[in-house]
C-alpha cells in the first residue's frame, strides 16, 4: 500500500506505519504529480480533495483527519468509487474548551452566563452538543438554531434572531452554500445588526460562515459587540484591520489539542484497516498530562475561570496571531499563519485531566467540566 500523507498530521508512522509505504508532505502543496503512485491519501482542511487533484490518479482511499468536510467533494469521490473516511467529532472536546477559555476571558462575562444569561449555539453537530452538555453542567441555559436537523432533535431550538439575542453567540456549523439553510454569510448586515455592546460572538466553525466585510463594519459602528474568530473568511490570509478590532484572534487552532489530533489520526487508521483488511496495530501512547492543582483560596466562578485557563492560554495564541499578521507583506503572512499551525505547541484537553481540589464548592466545578477530581 502506497500511502501520501499531510506531514501535520500527528502519529503517522504509529498508526500507518506498517501498512505500507508511507510519505509525508506539505497538506497545502499536495498536487496531481504527486499523486501519480498513490493508493491512499490522509489529509486536514488545508488541501482541496476533489476531481481537479485525484482524476487522473490510482487513490482509492482518501482520510482526513478533520471534523469539517468543505474542503472534500465528497459526491466526486463517490462517484469515482473512492473510499472516504473523515474524523467527526474527533476534536469537539477541544473546541468547546476553546469557547469556555474565550468566554473566561472576557472580564465579566462567566458572571453574566451564570447569573441567569444564556448561550446562542448555531450549529448542533458533534461540537454544538457536547457545548451545550458542558454548559448543562456548569448551570447555564443555552438555545440552539440548526434547521436542518429534524423536529425533537435540538433540545431548545429558536429562530436565529432569538439565538443572536443571546449574551454569547458561538458558531458551530459546518460550512454549506445549499438551499433552503446554506451556512455561507450566514451572517451579514442584517444579523450582525442585531448584535450590540454587550454581545460576545465567537467564530470556531468556519470563516466564510461570516461576511467579514459586514463583520469588519459593525465592530467599526457604535455600540460595537467583542468579538473571538478562530477562523477567517480568506484564511491564510488574515484581514490586518478585522483582526485589530476583534478581542482575540487565533489561527483556527480550536480543536488543535494533542489529545483531538491523535483521535482524528486513529479513526483514520481503523476506517483504512476496515477498508482495505490491513493489520491491527495498538494506538500511539501519550504522555499523560500533568495533575494540576487547584489553589486553596479560589471560590466560586475565579474556580472556573482559573480551570478554563489551566490547560489553555488563548491569549499566547492570539499574541502569536497578531505578531505575523501586523506590520508585514501579505505573502508573508500568509506563510506565517500555516507555520503557526504547523509548529504549534502542545496542548491538552481540561476533560479527563487529574485535579486536585482544596473544597466541595471546587470538586463540583471540576467535575462539570469533564475533568477527574484525585
Amino acid at each position: 500500500m502506497r500511502i501520501l500523507a499531510d506531514q501535520n498530521i500527528p502519529g503517522l508512522h504509529d498508526c500507518f506505519g506498517h501498512m505500507g509505504e508511507l510519505r509525508a508532505v506539505e497538506g497545502r502543496q499536495i498536487t496531481p504529480a504527486d499523486l501519480c503512485a498513490v493508493d491512499v491519501l490522509l489529509v486536514r482542511s488545508v488541501t482541496r480533495v476533489d476531481a481537479a487533484l485525484l482524476r487522473n490518479s490510482p487513490v482509492r482511499f482518501v482520510g482526513s483527519a478533520t471534523a469539517g468536510l468543505d474542503h472534500v467533494d465528497i459526491d466526486w469521490l463517490r462517484a469515482a468509487g473512492i473510499a472516504f473516511a473523515a474524523a467527526p467529532g474527533a476534536n469537539a472536546n477541544a473546541v468547546v474548551e476553546y469557547v469556555l477559555a474565550a468566554i473566561a476571558a472576557q472580564p465579566g462575562t462567566l458572571e453574566r452566563l451564570l447569573a441567569r444569561g444564556r448561550i446562542g449555539i448555531i450549529g448542533y453537530g458533534h461540537v454544538g452538543r457536547l457545548l451545550r452538555a458542558r454548559l448543562a453542567a456548569l448551570g447555564i441555559a443555552s438555545l440552539q438554531y440548526d434547521p436542518w436537523l429534524p423536529a425533537g432533535a435540538v433540545p431548545e431550538p429558536a429562530p436565529l434572531a432569538r439565538v443572536l439575542a443571546c449574551d454569547v453567540i458561538s458558531l458551530h456549523t459546518s460550512l454549506t452554500r445549499a438551499a433552503p439553510w446554506p451556512s455561507y454569510h450566514l451572517l451579514g448586515h442584517t444579523q450582525l445588526a442585531q448584535l450590540d455592546a454587550g454581545s460576545l460572538l465567537i467564530n470556531a466553525s468556519r470563516g466564510e460562515v461570516i461576511d467579514s466585510a459586514a463583520l469588519q463594519a459593525r465592530l467599526e459602528a457604535p455600540a460595537a459587540p467583542r468579538c473571538v474568530l478562530d477562523v477567517w473568511e480568506f484564511e491564510p490570509e488574515v484581514s490586518p484591520a478585522l483582526l485589530e478590532r476583534v478581542a482575540i484572534g487565533t489561527p483556527h487552532i480550536a480543536g488543535y489539542s494533542l489529545d483531538a489530533k491523535l483521535t482524528a489520526t486513529r479513526q483514520l487508521a481503523q476506517a483504512l484497516q476496515q477498508e482495505w483488511g490491513a493489520e491491527e496495530q495498538a494506538s500511539p501512547l501519550t504522555t499523560v498530562p500533568e495533575t494540576l492543582k487547584l489553589p486553596p483560596h479560589l471560590r466560586g466562578v475565579d474556580v472556573l475561570r482559573w480551570l478554563c485557563a489551566a490547560r489553555y492560554d488563548i491569549h499566547a495564541d492570539d499574541s502569536r496571531l497578531r505578531e505575523v499578521v501586523f506590520g508585514a507583506p501579505v505573502e508573508r503572512a500568509r506563510q506565517a499563519f500555516d507555520h503557526l499551525r504547523k509548529t504549534y505547541p502542545v496542548r491538552r484537553e481540561l476533560a479527563g485531566s487529574d485535579v486536585v481540589a482544596a473544597n466541595p464548592d471546587q470538586v463540583e466545578w471540576v467535575k462539570a467540566l469533564g475533568a477527574v477530581v484525585v
